[in-house]
């Protein structure tokens, strides 16, 4: 099983860059996708098709902003949970495999000034007991875009951004916590010295430089590690500032 995350940084946008030529030759199982931006309304208007795909949306109240979204494999059955009430910016989707859980989740930045940094911690504490939760019935595989760089291995300039938005002390703090509690990213555990990069500012050709962070990752309970076969990061692939992290599992 191949499952993807993916900030396309707006659906729409992402579509008219060749996102369903991507999906069409790629097939993952499963896709997630955060930052879809895109509010329920809207997304009855445009009319979507996925062939072979079933979608699962999670939108935000607010409309252009944030939101979430899974494409599943049609003949794969899975079952939503269902919507946190905390969570008003479609910030969250928690899938039912069978064997697992599989949450997508879009973790709030931090913002310029760090003006949300506060609600960054609040909410990815809140998440982190939720987690707990389901742990308890079954393994929980989490991905999507973390919005923050854990080590200094994990982007391009660490010390011109300490202290910044995605490399504050408090965030990499937090990522330290929420990987003691017993979840293990899957790309770092594969690979320990390769340095990968999954964003890039739009700002001063940064992409082309690969002066880059790795923010979205994909992590496991830890007694769900065996399972994983790979972790890879497709940086080659266009249409985003993001591009797509996934995993290939043996189920």
């Amino acid at each position: 099983m191949t499952i993807l995350s993916w900030n396309v940084n707006g659906l729409r946008a992402v579509i008219k860059k060749g996102f369903l030529g991507f999906l069409s030759m790629q097939q993952p199982d499963i896709l997630c996708l955060q930052e879809i931006k895109i509010d329920a309304i809207a997304i009855g208007k445009e009319g979507f098709d996925f062939p072979e795909y079933t979608e699962l949306w999670n939108s935000a109240e607010r409309k252009g902003y944030s939101g979430t979204a899974v494409l599943v494999k049609e003949g794969l059955e899975v079952q939503s949970l269902p919507k946190l009430k905390w969570d008003d910016e479609g910030r969250i989707q928690v899938l039912d495999i069978g064997k697992f859980y599989l949450a997508n989740i879009y973790f709030p930045n931090s913002n310029h000034e760090l003006s949300r940094l506060d609600f960054k911690i609040d909410f990815n504490n809140k998440w982190l007991a939720y987690a707990k939760k389901l742990e308890k019935v079954k393994p929980l595989i989490i991905c999507g875009d973390f919005n923050v760089a854990h080590n200094e291995i994990d982007l391009a300039r660490p010390k011109e951004n300490v202290g910044n938005p995605g490399f504050h002390p408090r965030e990499r703090a937090w990522m330290d916590k929420f990987l003691k509690t017993g979840y293990v990213d899957t790309f770092r555990d594969k690979y320990p010295d390769k340095i990968e990069y999954s964003w890039w500012s739009y700002r001063a050709g940064a992409r082309v430089r690969n002066v880059g962070w790795r923010i979205d990752y994909f992590c496991v309970s830890q007694d769900y590690k065996k399972n994983i076969k790979d972790a890879f990061i497709w940086n080659k692939i266009m249409g985003s500032d993001h591009c797509p992290v996934g995993i290939k599992i043996n189920n």
